[in-house]
């Protein structure tokens, strides 16, 4: 089984306009997760605060520099993710349909890469 980032692209700003809209995806998502963890192909999910409470640290010049915000400025912003075991790309590409349709997002699907041989 090969592991795959579902990614949740979207935007800062609250996408629902009612907060029942709200709960009806958030209880979308939650059966998702829960099809997904029966079917054994759970490895890991979470979703991320506003792209503003990042922080920013880049030692690539020695002395690192920490800065507040997002690293790229941008409209659409990483919100949230699940890692997924699946047997080929098909079955992921099924995994992050489903997950768009239950979080209402654009998902980006992408394979780990494989670990280095000792």
């Amino acid at each position: 089984m090969t592991q795959y980032m579902l990614s949740v692209y979207g935007t800062d700003e609250n996408p629902y306009a009612t907060d029942e809209e709200m709960q009806k995806a958030f209880a979308a998502v939650e059966a998702f997760n829960d099809e997904v963890r029966a079917a054994g192909k759970w490895v890991f999910a979470g979703g991320l605060a506003e792209s503003s409470s990042a922080t920013v640290v880049d030692a690539t010049a020695g002395e690192p520099v920490i800065t507040d915000g997002p690293y790229v400025e941008s409209k659409e912003v990483l919100g949230g993710f699940w890692v997924v075991e699946a047997a080929d790309l098909d079955e992921a590409l099924d995994l992050a349909r489903r997950g768009s349709a239950a979080c209402a997002g654009k998902v980006e699907v992408r394979p780990f890469q494989d670990e280095p041989e000792a």
